[in-house]
């Protein structure tokens, strides 16, 4: 995880809370960590995330969309963002 910079835009997949089975691919923002000073986090839906080894990023879109393209089984036409 120490290749991630603070200001680097990310992709990673994310699984709705609300809606059982549902994920997307979201943009995420790098930024340091409010909670461990030194280190960094995801910022994502206004809420800051730890960015560790149990989340799958992206350095691109395209990256992104072929794991969750993989992962969810889906062709090109459908859509994996929320």
């Amino acid at each position: 995880m120490n290749e991630y910079q603070p200001g680097q835009v990310v992709y990673v997949i994310i699984r709705n809370p609300h809606v059982q089975g549902v994920a997307n691919v979201q943009e995420a923002a790098v930024v340091n960590d409010p909670n461990s000073p030194g280190k960094v986090a995801l910022f994502l839906y206004e809420t800051y995330y730890p960015l560790n080894d149990d989340v799958a990023v992206y350095p691109t879109a395209s990256e992104a969309e072929n794991a969750y393209r993989e992962a969810f089984g889906l062709s090109d036409a459908e859509s994996y963002y929320g």
